[in-house]
């Protein structure tokens, strides 16, 4: 059994960055990584994703400020985000696909629904 577990959220003011991380144990590979968020009250969102070869996908509203990369060797998945806005406040999540399936923005769109194995999430607020 895969477990994923996130780390890095914090408190930060509009304009900040942090980086989130997601170990994943015993093993990493899957065939889609991403992070997807819920703010109070809305629903999950896919923020960017992964694959197995390294191609990347992004939500609009990640775009040019979020950078999503993984570290083979050492099992971690990593959301670098800049510029935070107070909208980017939400627990935030990684994911790992265990099935094939095409690691692209449709993946982000449908919520989560390709995605087997979840974190536990990690807070990450953005002050005005």
């Amino acid at each position: 059994q895969v477990l994923l577990v996130e780390s890095g959220g914090g408190s930060v003011q509009a304009g900040g960055s942090l980086r989130l991380s997601c170990v994943g144990s015993p093993y990493y590979l899957s065939y889609c990584m991403a992070w997807f968020r819920q703010a109070p009250g809305k629903e999950r969102e896919g923020v960017a994703a992964i694959a197995m070869d390294g191609r990347t996908s992004y939500a609009d509203s990640a775009k040019g400020r979020f950078t999503i990369s993984q570290d083979i060797a050492v099992n971690t998945l990593y959301l670098q985000m800049n510029s935070l806005k107070p909208e980017d406040t939400a627990i935030y999540y990684c994911a790992a696909a265990l099935r094939p399936s095409a690691c692209t923005v449709a993946v982000l769109v449908r919520g989560g629904s390709d995605f087997s194995v979840w974190g536990q999430g990690t807070q990450v607020t953005v002050s005005s």
